[in-house]
């Protein structure tokens, strides 16, 4: 019989570039969890600068909501798209804020595989900021290569679907490839099949920090 690694926090922090990529890359773990601890969600850029995706921030929220995540745990900053590098030690100050108010236990952000400039500086400010605190990276597809999991969580068939009613919110990305349910549905029964689960999410280890413990009863 297979058994799963048990992990928890009182806490658990999500951080995204943009507006939709903690969904992609976490919506059903987030789905499965948010009844069971502190989700705190974390998004960088609103995308207010680009006249096209004025509607953003309204499907945002729309889409944590679908999650159950509470309104005042959905963060959303204003930094510019494309030019996270610029404004690095801003984000990591962001960052340390959050460590301070919340203390997440367990922290998920951008794969480092991810190849998108604003991807790969939260990433890298992220380390920074959480140096004493598990990180997982969880992959976006459109921007992601050379991904492969190598720590698979397990997830429900309902969480999955919160997932998929998640996104359909974005109305402003209805017609790219990568919101298509079937992909985000093959997606999460290939991780399933990688960890001979039903369903999983995928994520690459960052940094863990553990400790070995004898099981209580």
């Amino acid at each position: 019989m297979n058994h799963n690694m048990t992990f928890f926090g009182e806490s658990v922090c999500f951080i995204g570039a943009h507006p939709d990529d903690i969904e992609l890359g976490c919506g059903a773990l987030i789905a499965d969890i948010v009844d069971q601890t502190n989700v705190i969600c974390l998004t960088l850029s609103d995308n207010q600068k680009n006249p096209e995706l004025q509607n953003l921030v309204e499907e945002h929220q729309a889409s944590m909501s679908i999650l159950g995540v509470k309104p005042e745990n959905v963060l959303l900053h204003d930094f510019t798209t494309r030019r996270f590098q610029a404004a690095r030690q801003e984000i990591l100050e962001v960052l340390l804020d959050i460590k301070k108010k919340y203390h997440p236990e367990v922290v998920f952000v951008h794969t480092s595989q991810d190849i998108h400039q604003d991807h790969q500086t939260a990433t890298q400010e992220a380390l920074r900021a959480f140096r004493g605190t598990t990180l997982l990276g969880f992959d976006v597809l459109r921007s992601s290569y050379g991904f492969f999991p190598d720590f698979l969580v397990e997830v429900s068939e309902e969480g999955v679907r919160r997932k998929v009613e998640a996104l359909k919110a974005y109305t402003t990305y209805a017609d790219k490839y990568y919101f298509d349910e079937d992909i985000i549905h093959s997606t999460a029964i290939r991780h399933g099949a990688l960890a001979e689960r039903p369903f999983a999410e995928g994520f690459d280890i960052l940094r863990i920090v553990g400790q070995f413990g004898d099981k209580e009863y």
